[in-house]
């Protein structure tokens, strides 16, 4: 391309993509730059790339571009800006303020700029993870200053949660575990309990047991979240995991000790009051309800940022220079 060309094509694209990219617009900074491969290379007045811009709004769409290039590490992992910043750097620094809401919850949004810090690391040399920018500062420097603040809203966050959840969880331990011992209808001279030929009894022993294996479960994981060390690497896979595990297993609990009762409820009153299964049946189900409308939302929050898919990956088999 012939240098008037390129002003030419730099003076009409160069602030379109530049604020495509920090818009999140994908589709607008491929055309550009399918159109004008070069324009990869222009530059704000702080010399930061369409990449680094989107990197610093946590653009992810524009991010993704990064997997549709063969090349794109030699291409971006050595760019700097004005200030000696790569794309780390840029990844390392806090999220603006309507980005980091988009995900609830304080530890949840940790998890997320770990995500992000590891993500671009991906796509820099050993040398550029180590460089220091203007100020003296590496990226993980600027990661652990950066936020200090929201590690330790995090921790808050995720301890109160744990603290809840494990009050609810050792009172169905005790419950259940009492109910094992001192089982409906009592013993009879034998030892053996008076309904242990019901098939309702089966159900009822079953459901105790699950019930407290599950709350005993809960219990631990929540205590593991109370006594972990709260290190910044924690917030990305490991305390995430334990409180998947957690919220599912108290949910598990809930919903068999429910079974346990209604079992017992069927055993002492269920065959001559057969109207008394009706009520208990539709009262069996608020507990139960009522949890999913209330944990399901951060359950399925939880779950989806830490196996699922994720926000990052290649998204169309379109080249990009």
């Amino acid at each position: 391309m012939e240098a008037l060309d390129y002003k030419n094509a730099s003076a009409i694209c160069q602030d379109t993509i530049l604020v495509a990219a920090e818009s999140g617009n994908r589709d607008i900074v491929q055309e550009i730059v399918g159109i004008l491969p070069l324009a990869v290379y222009f530059t704000n007045s702080y010399n930061q790339s369409f990449i680094h811009l989107a990197v610093k709004n946590r653009c992810e769409k524009v991010f993704n571009l990064l997997y549709q290039s063969n090349n794109c590490i030699y291409k971006y992992s050595t760019k700097f800006d004005n200030s000696g910043n790569s794309i780390l750097h840029l990844a390392a620094r806090l999220a603006p303020p309507h980005k980091l809401n988009l995900v609830s919850g304080a530890a949840l949004q940790m998890q997320r700029e770990l995500q992000w810090f590891k993500e671009a690391s991906k796509f820099v040399t050993p040398y550029v993870k180590q460089q220091p920018n203007r100020s003296g500062q590496t990226a993980e420097m600027i990661f652990t200053e950066e936020h200090k603040e929201l590690k330790i809203e995090g921790e808050k966050w995720m301890k109160d949660t744990a603290n809840s959840c494990t009050i609810a969880a050792a009172l169905i331990a005790t419950v259940v575990f009492a109910a094992a011992i001192t089982v409906p209808g009592g013993n009879q001279s034998d030892g053996y309990p008076m309904f242990h030929k019901s098939s309702a009894f089966t159900i009822f022993a079953v459901s105790d047991a699950v019930s407290l294996f599950t709350s005993t479960t809960s219990l631990l994981m929540f205590l593991s979240i109370l006594t972990s060390r709260y290190a910044e690497q924690d917030f990305l896979y490991a305390l995430p995991k334990r409180l998947c595990i957690g919220l599912f297993t108290l949910f598990v609990s809930i919903l068999f000790m429910m079974i346990a009762f209604s079992s017992t409820l069927y055993l002492v009153f269920g065959r001559k009051k057969a109207w008394v299964l009706l009520p208990v049946g539709a009262l069996t189900c608020l507990p139960i309800s009522s949890f999913v409308l209330l944990q399901y939302p951060l359950l399925k929050d939880v779950i989806s940022s830490t196996y699922g898919r994720g926000i990052f990956g290649k998204q169309s088999d379109r080249p990009f220079p």
